[in-house]
C-alpha cells in the first residue's frame, strides 16, 4: 500500500514558488536536555519525509522550520528570513499542521476557525470569504461550516486543521505526525490530501508507506541526523536498524 506519489490535482495546477529552508549548525535544548545537535542541511525538495524513534528530535526539528521553536544555537533561514527575528514573515511561507488538531482549532465553528488565519493576515473580507468557501468545499467540510468545530470526528478535525493552514496559502507545509491519531480510513484520506497538494511538504511520520515516492527522507537518532537520502535508501536502513 503506497500513498506517496503526487496526484493529478497537484500535477495539473500551476506550481507555487519553491521554498528553501536552511539549518546552519543548529542545536536545541530544553533546559539541560539537548534534543538536537549540530544539524546543518538545506531543504529544497518538494516532498521530504522525517522519521525516527520517539524522542529522536524529529518533532523539534519540524517546529524549527517555521519558528515555533527557535534554536538554542545556530540559525534557521526560510528563503533568507531568520526564524528568530522574522517569524511573522517566515510563517507566511511555511505552515504547520500539528499531530493533535485540538491544539490547532481555536474558534467555535468550522468556518470561523478557517477564517482565523487570513483574518489575522489582514486580508480583505471578500477575499477571506472566497478562500474559506474554496477550502471548505475542497476538503468536504462545506456542509459543516456552522458546526461546532470540537464536535467533529477525529478525521474531520484533522481536515479542518489542514484547511486552516492551507487557506493562508503558504509555500511549504510541515506536518507533524498527521495520521498518528487516526484510523485507517482517515489515515488514507489525509495521505491523499498531502499527495494532492501543490505546496512543498515536510512530513514527520511513523507510517513509512506514506513516504513512497517522496524526494528525500531524513532519519533522526538521538538528536542527530543519522541518515539522509531517497526513501529507497533511508527507509530500509531505518527499518533494519530498528528490527
Amino acid at each position: 500500500m503506497h500513498w506517496g506519489r503526487r496526484g493529478a490535482a497537484a500535477a495539473d495546477a500551476p506550481p507555487l514558488p519553491r521554498t528553501a529552508v536552511e539549518l546552519r549548525d543548529v542545536t536545541h535544548a530544553y533546559g539541560e536536555r539537548t534534543v538536537l545537535s549540530d544539524v546543518t542541511l538545506t531543504l529544497t525538495e518538494s516532498r521530504i519525509g522525517v522519521i525516527g524513534a520517539n524522542g529522536s528530535g524529529k518533532s523539534t526539528f519540524a517546529r524549527l522550520l517555521n519558528g515555533l521553536v527557535v534554536p538554542t544555537a545556530g540559525t534557521v533561514l526560510v528563503d533568507g528570513l531568520d526564524t528568530r527575528t522574522q517569524v511573522r514573515e517566515v510563517r507566511r511561507q511555511v505552515g504547520f499542521v500539528f499531530q493533535d488538531p485540538d491544539a490547532q482549532i481555536v474558534h467555535p465553528t468550522v468556518a470561523e476557525d478557517v477564517a482565523f488565519g487570513p483574518t489575522n493576515q489582514g486580508r480583505p473580507a471578500d477575499e477571506i470569504a472566497r478562500r474559506v468557501d474554496e477550502v471548505l468545499d475542497r476538503y468536504g467540510l462545506d456542509g459543516h461550516r456552522d458546526h461546532p468545530a470540537h464536535l467533529l470526528s477525529g478525521g474531520q478535525k484533522q481536515l479542518l486543521a489542514i484547511a486552516g493552514v492551507l487557506v493562508m496559502e503558504p509555500q511549504r507545509v510541515v506536518f507533524d505526525e498527521p495520521t498518528t491519531l487516526l484510523d485507517l480510513v482517515n489515515t488514507r484520506r489525509v495521505a491523499q490530501v498531502i499527495e494532492g497538494l501543490r505546496q512543498d511538504v515536510v512530513v514527520v511520520t511513523h507510517h513509512l508507506d506514506l513516504l513512497a515516492g517522496f524526494d528525500r527522507v531524513l532519519v533522526f537518532e538521538d538528536g542527530r541526523l543519522a541518515a539522509d537520502g531517497s526513501p529507497a535508501e533511508t527507509v530500509p536502513w531505518y527499518v533494519a536498524r530498528n528490527a
